[in-house]
């Protein structure tokens, strides 16, 4: 009786298995800041050189452009985006269970007193 009992201690401590390596999402680049991602200021330059009958409508409609280009590339390099949202709901709903096994585990572990827990 007492084997069956440390069988199923060891079950329950077990931590739950990790998702396979392919599952992992790749580590995320540092993001660019703000300013980069916004089309406005080129949009704002482009109005004000027509309004100026300015021949520099066509440059900043090329920068316009090129900003287009980088943040397409930006966005398909970005982690996860080939993950269907099957997918996404798969590893999030796993993602969730592990959350809710650990905070178990916490609180058991909490309730065992083994630890002294200082009060501020």
């Amino acid at each position: 009786m007492a084997s069956g009992v440390s069988a199923a201690r060891a079950a329950e401590e077990q931590p739950p298995p990790e998702p396979p390596a392919d599952q992992k999402p790749p580590p995320v680049p540092p993001a660019p800041a703000q300013e980069e991602f916004s089309f406005l200021p080129l949009v704002h330059d482009i109005i004000k050189c027509m309004d100026k009958d300015s021949q520099d409508v066509h440059q900043v409609l090329n920068e316009l452009k090129n900003k287009f280009q980088e943040m397409r590339k930006l966005i398909s390099t970005m982690p996860g985006i080939g993950v269907s949202p099957e997918q996404q709901q798969q590893q999030l709903q796993s993602l969730r269970e592990q959350v809710r096994t650990k905070n178990e585990l916490l609180q058991k572990y909490k309730s065992l007193c083994m630890f002294e827990i200082p009060k501020e």
